[in-house]
């Protein structure tokens, strides 16, 4: 059962088996759905519904969905979640780098589904409230920004400035993922935006701080070819 208070989902699909199935299985865990079959009735009802989610099919009839995230981004913040056919990993690091917020390949399950827009809507709240917290908690993790403190189950972990900026970039972005080029660009500098051998020295690094198997990581993971997404419990 929805009501007028819950968040409104807009499914940008061709495809109309699939919008079926998306309507269905987000209406029945208490979502609105509005739904567009092109990007220019997408762009319209962004507008005029002003939904809280975007799930965006990239191959749409009149525009592709990468040009569509771009110019969404020239706008504002709206969580954007891709969902497409095109698993490569150079579709996903497009899309990513464009501005969308995560991407799932089809066919993909509700649950997995469910679990990225529940992240989504939880950063878009963050995006929304004061622009810096004094404390970031992700599961068994604790940043004090204030101090510039970690710990992890209650037991301070010293890191060095460079580790602390990753984690608060990946704490701040808990359940998203972020690309080798958005990392490096946030914690080092554009200069450094290609240097992926840094950055996977830095996370084998952090992991050994942070995990309890470094070699089986729980917290910080690695979405091959694409980057690195803190967890969520």
């Amino acid at each position: 059962m929805t009501d007028g208070s819950a968040p409104l989902i807009l499914v940008v699909e061709d495809d109309a088996a699939v919008r079926r199935f998306l309507r269905t299985a987000l209406t029945a865990h208490g979502y609105r759905v509005a739904e567009a079959e092109s990007a220019v009735e997408a762009l319209a009802t962004i507008t005029t519904a002003h939904p809280d989610v975007l799930l965006l099919d990239l191959g749409l009839p009149d525009r592709d969905g990468i040009d569509v995230t771009r110019e969404i981004r020239e706008w504002g913040y709206l969580p954007i979640i891709v969902i497409s056919a095109r698993g490569r990993e150079e579709d996903k690091v497009r899309a990513l780098e464009a501005g969308a917020d995560d991407y799932l390949t089809k066919p993909f399950g509700t649950k997995e589904l469910l679990a990225r827009i529940g992240v989504a809507l939880r950063h878009a709240a963050q995006v929304g409230a004061a622009p810096t917290a004094e404390t970031i908690d992700v599961g068994t993790l604790h940043v004090d920004q204030i101090r510039r403190e970690v710990s992890v189950g209650g037991v301070p972990v010293h890191l060095t400035p460079i580790e602390y900026k990753l984690v608060v970039l990946l704490a701040r972005n808990a359940g998203r993922v972020l690309t080798h080029h958005q990392i490096l660009k946030e914690v080092w500098g554009s200069a450094y935006a290609a240097e992926r051998h840094t950055l996977r020295v830095f996370m084998m690094q952090l992991r050994r701080k942070l995990e309890p198997n470094a070699v089986r990581p729980q917290i910080l993971i690695t979405e091959p070819g694409v980057g690195y997404r803190l967890r969520e419990p």
